[in-house]
């Protein structure tokens, strides 16, 4: 995609950039306090949003979130909704966490809190140009780069993801197996969830891989954990077996 190659430029120039030695980066060390987040307040004053039509419309974040990570997720959402940008600004974040994921060397810069604020904020101006960012992206990791809260980026942009998938009238169902479940048995799951949940809404499944459940599966949604593995099952049998006869019951 062409949008992941500009990221991945932008990366390199930053890995460039930030080429510095180790003693230069341990004799500025930030002093910046860690303030838990920016007021939405504060982040619509420093063009979060640029939009004029939305600018000053209601928005209301369709999930509750909670937390510093929570906040800036929402916080993004409503910007994004007021420029009519949500796709866009959704893409980007995604390819911007994925390309992270890729360049250990900047994924550690995002996580070193010792790096300055001048420097991280640099390095962001940096790929946001190169990527041609849109200016509510841009703004947003700017002001992450700020607050140093780069390192809780990639929790930030998942938080985000549920509020836009919340948007979109779907359900983000997490099933953990042991192996990758085969189609039939995919769609078949997919059936009866989206029976569960109802109409008006659809179900995205993610599938994790966790060979310690030993068989069965685990499904997380909607704030609910249905547990079906082997592992529970045994926990279950292994409590039950341990717990003392009473005689008078026999």
């Amino acid at each position: 995609m062409a949008l992941c190659g500009r990221i991945r430029s932008g990366i390199c120039l930053v890995n460039k950039l930030t080429h510095l030695t180790s003693d230069s980066i341990s004799a500025q060390r930030s002093t910046l306090p860690r303030s838990l987040i920016a007021p939405f307040t504060s982040l619509d004053s420093r063009n979060y949003a640029t939009a004029s039509g939305k600018k000053d419309e209601k928005v209301k974040v369709p999930l509750a979130l909670f937390g510093g990570s929570g906040n800036y997720a929402s916080a993004l959402y409503i910007a994004a909704v007021k420029a009519n940008a949500l796709e866009k600004v959704e893409s980007e974040v995604l390819d911007f966490v994925e390309a992270i994921k890729k360049s250990p060397k900047f994924l550690q810069f995002t996580k070193d809190l010792s790096v300055p604020k001048d420097i991280r904020v640099k390095a962001i101006e940096e790929i946001s140009k190169e990527a041609k960012f849109s200016d509510i992206t841009k703004n947003f990791l700017v002001i992450v780069a700020e607050n140093g809260r780069l390192r809780n980026l990639d929790t930030i942009v998942k938080k985000f993801s549920e509020v836009t998938m919340a948007h979109k009238g779907e359900v983000k169902a997490i099933v953990t197996t042991v192996i990758p479940l085969p189609p039939q048995e995919e769609k078949q799951l997919r059936e009866t969830l989206q029976e569960i949940i109802g109409a008006g809404k659809k179900v995205h499944i993610e599938q994790k891989i966790d060979p310690s459940i030993l068989g069965g599966l685990v499904v997380e949604f909607n704030q609910k954990v249905l547990d079906v593995s082997i592992k529970t099952r045994a926990s279950q049998m292994e409590r039950f077996l341990r717990e003392p006869i009473n005689i008078g019951d026999i």
